[in-house]
């Protein structure tokens, strides 16, 4: 028992985690599937046909030796097209990407700044660079601050979130203005914008109605709103030239699964189509929250702080017994606890309500 005494702490604290496998009929209100698409099979079987029809099932080697596919650079065409960028590269996971991009990116007379909310896989990989600063959650001014004290850096790369998955807000463009203003990297990890946000639901620059420039990358994942797995790297064709030949996590690992991105690319294309009736789900949703608990949302993610590990516990265990599922997100992932809620746009109306009514009932 190795690690008796750090379990008990931990299941002390409320703060213990288990794998579970959940009743696939509860109404979930807890999974990243923003847009309903998992469930899907008419696009799972049209995935599955590309696949098919394709000589191998798998990737066989990393990316940089035999591993890249027709489907791969398909992919990466479609994203570069719509997303006005130049050059893409498929990645394994949104968690390889941040480590791909930062431990890359950032060499040792650079400095990286990062909002101080920013993905677990973004902090651990800037434990492997050095100068690294954190800027107040969305506060572009003491972002300016940082940029100005660390004027004779080589590079200064700066590292946001479209929308930020605890808190559902988003990035503000001043961020971007900043980063263009002092010629620096901006990093936007989107796993939870593409798909969400933005005229044409593709995310966080979108949103901004952004025009790319060099500086300009774009990290997005494709376990969340393009119901999949894996993830991609947008950028300038100087920038994936570059993590090309010197993103460990990109050289030193499998390419991604041939299936995971011809379903990406299947459900990327059906939300492209479907886009106008997509968000007017979205904005339903949005104006169902409003009206029951009177709280204005941004994206899909929908924050109930509680402050109280047992008590978020305890919330979740009672709307199971109602048949729904809502995440109950404790530290170290949040400094408060709160009710994590998704507004998946396979949810009915009538269900959303019913949470929402018991939500105002309980506070």
């Amino acid at each position: 028992m190795y690690y008796k005494k750090e379990l008990e702490a931990i299941k002390k604290s409320n703060r213990y985690r288990e794998v579970k496998l959940f009743d696939e009929d509860l109404i979930d209100f807890a999974s990243n599937d923003y847009l309903g698409l998992s469930s899907n099979k008419e696009l799972f079987e049209d995935a599955y046909t590309i696949v098919k029809e394709n000589k191998f099932n798998s990737s066989k080697s990393s990316l940089l030796v035999n591993g890249y596919s027709k489907i791969h650079k398909n992919f990466e065409d479609q994203l570069c097209k719509y997303n006005n960028f130049e050059a893409a590269l498929v990645v394994g996971s949104g968690f390889l990407a941040n480590i791909s991009l930062i431990e890359s990116l950032v060499r040792k007379k650079d400095i990286l700044i990062m909002d101080e909310y920013y993905h677990a896989s973004g902090i651990l990989a800037s434990q492997l660079v050095s100068n690294v600063y954190t800027f107040k959650h969305n506060d572009y001014n003491d972002l300016e601050k940082i940029i100005k004290e660390n004027k004779g850096a080589n590079r200064i790369i700066i590292a946001i979130e479209g929308v930020y998955s605890m808190h559902g807000d988003i990035a503000p463009m001043q961020i971007n203005e900043l980063a263009c203003k002092y010629d620096c990297i901006l990093i936007v990890d989107e796993a939870h914008s593409s798909g969400v946000i933005g005229d044409n639901l593709l995310g966080w620059y979108d949103y901004h109605n952004i025009k790319k420039e060099k500086n300009h990358i774009k990290m997005g994942t494709l376990g969340k709103a393009y119901g999949s797995y894996g993830a991609y790297i947008l950028a300038s064709e100087h920038i994936i030239e570059y993590l090309q030949n010197r993103a460990k996590a990109i050289i030193y690992t499998t390419a991604p699964s041939l299936f995971d991105i011809a379903l990406a690319h299947t459900n990327f294309k059906y939300i492209m189509k479907n886009k106008e009736k997509l968000k007017n789900k979205i904005e339903l949703f949005k104006n169902v929250v409003k009206e029951y608990l009177d709280i204005k949302v941004d994206s899909l993610i929908l924050p109930i702080v509680i402050n109280d590990n047992k008590k978020v516990l305890d919330i979740q265990k009672k709307l199971l017994d109602k048949n729904i599922l809502i995440g109950a997100i404790r530290q170290p992932t949040v400094d408060k606890a709160i009710l994590r809620i998704i507004l998946k746009l396979d949810i009915r109306e009538d269900d959303l309500i019913k949470l929402c009514k018991f939500i105002k009932e309980y506070k």
